[in-house]
């Protein structure tokens, strides 16, 4: 499989100046430096679909900013598609599809079409290519009744279906993807996560994301890489991954009365108070079924969710194994 991403030793250090008291209660300046990418080594492959996930500050959108040519390292060596993105900034936004979660490349008081047919001079699209590109993510993106409404009244999972879609029409074979299902619900995460995964495997795209929901990683990707405070500390794939660290789900049951006791194994208590109970459960020990089923017979049950693990409970307990091996 040929590399598709090459970084080697890669690192962005931030400097800045901040202000404290002096010893004589004066204000003096002292200079701070902070390495935001680490020595980043990895190679992605052509097709494959890989995630960076770790905690907030961990480096993984100033990695992927490096990566798309917004940023220069200070130090170490990065090839995207055979280019190197800093220096050939141009030549390489012909061959990549961009998306931030929290940045539009559309225009807020244009309808959709009209910024998509922006988009095509901007690249210099043949029409009939871009026409029937588009035609197909209206279609499969139901944005038919979308295109002739201004970006800036749509609801984010619509925004964010356009802005998935305008990364596309170009025909890029690689797509940045930096938190594409923030702040959306259920539904629409679940649209745009079978997008982008069966999109990249029809058209033998390569894909590299980043996100703080587990479900992001598990449906999309094959692969995923650990980085924190900047620094890569698993690159492994998802289902090995799966079953190392992501073998948990948090319980939350609210009960008419004071307490609902689940005594199994693999169940331990995380938090507690009047009504409610947050579980921990192993599900490679018990499923989640049985836990349900154990608070339900207690009655008096009134609510009850599921969820995964917080990314840093998550990131803790890798990082944690990958100390304990060096």
């Amino acid at each position: 499989m040929s590399a598709v991403i090459t970084i080697a030793n890669l690192r962005k250090r931030y400097s800045y100046a901040k202000r404290g008291r002096g010893l004589l209660g004066g204000f003096s300046l002292r200079h701070v430096s902070i390495d935001a990418v680490d020595g980043v080594s990895f190679e992605v492959g052509r097709g494959e679909r890989v995630a960076v996930i770790g905690p907030n500050g961990a480096g993984k959108s100033t990695t992927l900013k490096i990566l798309s040519g917004i940023l220069e390292p200070t130090s170490g060596e990065a090839s995207v598609l055979g280019l190197t993105p800093w220096r050939d900034r141009k030549a390489l936004a012909y061959k990549i599809g961009v998306v931030f979660g929290q940045r539009s490349q559309l225009w807020g008081e244009l309808p959709a079409r009209d910024s998509f047919n922006q988009l095509r001079h901007i690249y210099d699209q043949d029409k009939a290519v871009f026409e029937r590109r588009l035609g197909e993510m209206v279609e499969r993106f139901a944005l038919a009744d979308l295109l002739d409404q201004p970006v800036h009244r749509m609801s984010l999972g619509q925004r964010m279906r356009c802005e998935i879609t305008a990364s596309l029409l170009h025909g890029p074979g690689l797509l940045f993807l930096d938190e594409p299902t923030i702040g959306l619900d259920v539904t629409a995460k679940a649209a745009i996560r079978d997008f982008i995964r069966d999109h990249a495997r029809d058209h033998g795209q390569t894909v590299l994301l980043t996100s703080h929901d587990t479900r992001d990683i598990e449906l999309v990707c094959d692969r995923v890489i650990v980085v924190n405070a900047g620094q890569v500390v698993v690159d492994q794939p998802t289902d090995q991954l799966r079953k190392r660290f992501l073998g948990r789900k948090v319980v939350t049951v609210l009960s008419a009365g004071p307490q609902i006791v689940v005594d199994l194994p693999g169940v331990t208590r995380r938090a507690s108070e009047a009504h409610a109970v947050v579980l921990d459960v192993d599900t490679r020990l018990i499923r989640v079924e049985q836990v349900i089923t154990a608070a339900l017979a207690q009655g008096g049950v009134e609510d009850i969710t599921i969820e995964d693990p917080p990314m840093e409970d998550v990131i803790h307990d890798i990082y944690a194994s990958a100390l304990a091996v060096r």
